[in-house]
């Protein structure tokens, strides 16, 4: 575990603590430059950790802090979700798989985030789930399906009751933001089904379905 603090930090609002965890992509050429702009002043924004493709992992902010990484949002009906969460940046483009040191050091992060902080499984996100239309990261190429098969995320099994209608399902899985439906199955897909095409399906009025199907 590397450090190089930032200074785009502060407390967290309203005696809240981290029961969140969101997965990012850095978007840019390679993790010093993604580090350099994480810890600039002028560029405002931070993430508690930052992932390089070969596995090593630096930490900027303390997780007892509130880090600015979520920005606009929402997660099961709750706002400000840095002050709910801990931000994780992996080094990737966007474009390109998430290599397996990178994916054994985010498993060992969430392992322990997830023993320090009452954050279930069900609570590890993209930054696509609570901002859709807005953001699309960690993108169609994270595995997702690979944290559900190790606990860190999920759940993986729907619940009898699951409704039949897609926004309802939605709501109950957690996508509670305020968008239109075409923006609410893009941005479930993403997370859950990427290579889906076409309407509303009954597949996606199941969103927590076995993810390990992802893998198929």
């Amino acid at each position: 575990m590397h450090s190089r603090p930032s200074p785009n930090c502060g407390a967290r609002r309203s005696g809240l603590t981290p029961h969140i965890v969101v997965l990012h992509y850095t978007a840019m050429a390679d993790a010093a430059a993604a580090l350099d702009r994480l810890c600039d002043p002028s560029a405002e924004v931070s993430a508690h950790y930052l992932i390089d493709r070969w596995g090593e992992v630096t930490q900027m902010v303390d997780e007892k802090d509130r880090a600015w990484h979520a920005g606009a949002g929402e997660w099961r009906g709750l706002g400000d979700i840095n002050s709910r969460s801990v931000g994780i940046e992996l080094d990737n483009t966007g474009r390109h798989p998430f290599p397996e040191p990178q994916m054994a050091a985010l498993e060992d992060l969430l392992t322990g985030i997830l023993a320090r902080h009452p954050i279930a499984p069900g609570d590890v996100i993209g930054h696509s789930d609570m901002a859709p239309g807005r953001k699309s990261d960690p993108g169609p190429r994270f595995d997702w399906a690979r944290l559900a098969r190790r606990g860190l995320a999920g759940p993986v099994v729907p619940p009898a009751d699951m409704p039949r209608d897609f926004r309802t399902a939605a709501r109950a899985a957690g996508f509670t933001a305020d968008v239109d439906e075409k923006t609410l199955l893009t941005a479930t897909r993403l997370r859950f089904a990427p290579w889906r095409q076409g309407p509303v399906c009954d597949a996606d009025c199941r969103l927590w379905y076995d993810v390990g199907n992802a893998a198929r």
